[in-house]
C-alpha cells in the first residue's frame, strides 16, 4: 500500500511532470521537423503532368522535359526508315493524357527512337559462285555490283568482296541496302567487257551502240508500248547490271532494260 502511495506521489510531483512535459515537447518537434522534410523530400502533393513528346527530335524532348523538371533517357534505336532518325517513336511512362497518372519532379521519362538504318552481317562470299553469292546478298538486304579479273583458277567464282572500296571481313556490320562489290574470278579465254551506259537511249540507239560489242539487250518493260515502233522508239530509264564507271561483265552478258513511251 505504501508503494503505490509513493509512486502516486512521484508522479504527481514537480520534477515528474517537468521531465514528461520536456519530452513530450521534444518528441512533438522531432516528428514536426521530420514530417516537414520528408514532404519537401519527396515533394508530397506536387504532381507533374507528363507530357506526349511521341514524334519529337530528342532535344527538342529533352527542352520540353527539362522546362518541367522531367529528365529523358534513351533506351534504343528502332529501325524506322520512314521517319527521320532521332524521332522517338514510344515512351514510359505513357502521357497523362492517355494514362491519367501524373509523376513528381526528377521522373525520368524513358524513350526509344527512330533509325534509318538497319544493319546486317556480311557474309563470306569467298570462292563461291557468282550465281549462290547474288542470292546470299539479296536475301539479307545488300545490293551488288561485279567486276571482273583474269585468272587460270576459280573461273567464276568470287575472289574478293569489297565495301566501299576496301575488302569486308565476314560478320561486319553494315547498313541493309549497301552495295557490295565482288570481284570474280574470269578465265582467260573469256575477256571481260565494260559496261555501256544505256541511260536515256531509245531502245533502238541502244542496240546501234551495242552493235559489235559482246553485250546483248533485252527489254524487260516498256510502258505505254503498243507496236514495234513504240518499242524502238522508247527511251531508257534502267538497266541492269548498272553503268558503273570500270565494272566489266563477261563477255555475251544480257543488259535488261526497261523502258517508257516518250
Amino acid at each position: 500500500m505504501k508503494f503505490f502511495q509513493k509512486l502516486k506521489a512521484f508522479v504527481w510531483s514537480k520534477h515528474f511532470l517537468k521531465h514528461s512535459l520536456f519530452i513530450m515537447l521534444t518528441y512533438f518537434v522531432v516528428i514536426t521537423i521530420l514530417v516537414f522534410y520528408l514532404d519537401s523530400y519527396t515533394n508530397n502533393g506536387v504532381k507533374i503532368d507528363v507530357p506526349n513528346v511521341v514524334g519529337l527530335k530528342t532535344s527538342s524532348a529533352q527542352s520540353k522535359l527539362e522546362t518541367l523538371e522531367l529528365k529523358i533517357e534513351v533506351l534504343d534505336s528502332v529501325y524506322k526508315p520512314e521517319l527521320p532518325a532521332g524521332t522517338i517513336v514510344s515512351q514510359d511512362p505513357l502521357p497523362t493524357s492517355k494514362s491519367q497518372v501524373s509523376v513528381k519532379p526528377g521522373r525520368i521519362i524513358r524513350v526509344q527512337v527512330s533509325k534509318k538504318s538497319r544493319l546486317v552481317e556480311m557474309p563470306s562470299l569467298i570462292d563461291k559462285s557468282e550465281r549462290i553469292s547474288e542470292s546470299i546478298l539479296k536475301n539479307r538486304g545488300l545490293k551488288y555490283r561485279k567486276t571482273y579479273v583474269p585468272t587460270s583458277e576459280s573461273n567464276g567464282a568470287v575472289l574478293k568482296q569489297l565495301y566501299n572500296g576496301r575488302e569486308i571481313k565476314e560478320g561486319t556490320k553494315i547498313p541493309v541496302g549497301s552495295t557490295i562489290t565482288l570481284v570474280v574470278g574470269q578465265n582467260n579465254e573469256a575477256q571481260p567487257v565494260t559496261v555501256i551506259d544505256l541511260m536515256g537511249l531509245t531502245i533502238s540507239d541502244a542496240k546501234a551502240r551495242l552493235s559489235g560489242i559482246s553485250l546483248q539487250i533485252s527489254v524487260g518493260a516498256c510502258d505505254g508500248c503498243t507496236n514495234a515502233a513504240d518499242s524502238a522508239n522508247a527511251q531508257i530509264y534502267s538497266q541492269s547490271p548498272e553503268f558503273i564507271e570500270g565494272v566489266t561483265v563477261p563477255s555475251g552478258t544480257t543488259i535488261m532494260v526497261s523502258a517508257e513511251k516518250k
